[in-house]
Parts: C-alpha cells; sequence; structure tokens
C-alpha cells in the first residue's frame, strides 16, 4: 500500500484516490459543499488556502493546501517506481 504525502504531515491511500481536482470551478465547489453537509470533508490545508481537492473512493472529500499539480507529480513518480522494482 502507497501513501502519498498531501501536505503537513498528512498521507493518503494512492490506490484509495478517484480524482485530484482544482477547487476553482463551481462543480467542484458545490460538490466540497455538499461533502461538508454530509460530514465527508476532511480538511487538511491547517488554516492555508484551499489549492487541491482529493475525492476518495469512499466519497470522502480531501481539502489540501498542496497544488493538483504537486500531487500528481507525486502519484505519478511513486507509480514510475512501482515499475522499475516489478523488473527486477
Amino acid at each position: 500500500m502507497k501513501f502519498i504525502n498531501i501536505g503537513f504531515g498528512n498521507m493518503v491511500s494512492a490506490g484509495r484516490i478517484v480524482a485530484i481536482a482544482s477547487p476553482d470551478s463551481e462543480p467542484i465547489k458545490r460538490l466540497v459543499r455538499d461533502a461538508k453537509e454530509d460530514g465527508r470533508v476532511i480538511d487538511v490545508s491547517c488554516g492555508r488556502r484551499t489549492r487541491a481537492v482529493i475525492i476518495t473512493d469512499s466519497e470522502h472529500v480531501i481539502l489540501s493546501a498542496i497544488q493538483t499539480e504537486t500531487i500528481t507529480n507525486r502519484l505519478t513518480d511513486d507509480s514510475s517506481e512501482d515499475d522499475g522494482e516489478d523488473e527486477e
């Protein structure tokens, strides 16, 4: 099981991530608002501006202060390391 650092020492399981989105669009804002009402939001931004919204397979919505591209790169880097291990 691989974990991805999503900022401030917080980690999320890479296998549980369904989508990573920017919080700027209205549909994502609506998704976050609905998830807050249902108690499915996990805010790990430590009071900073939300720069990425992570959606998991359990329908939890995680708010992170790390940029979407940074999280995606971390996820991609871990996946490429897995490929190298399988070849040996």
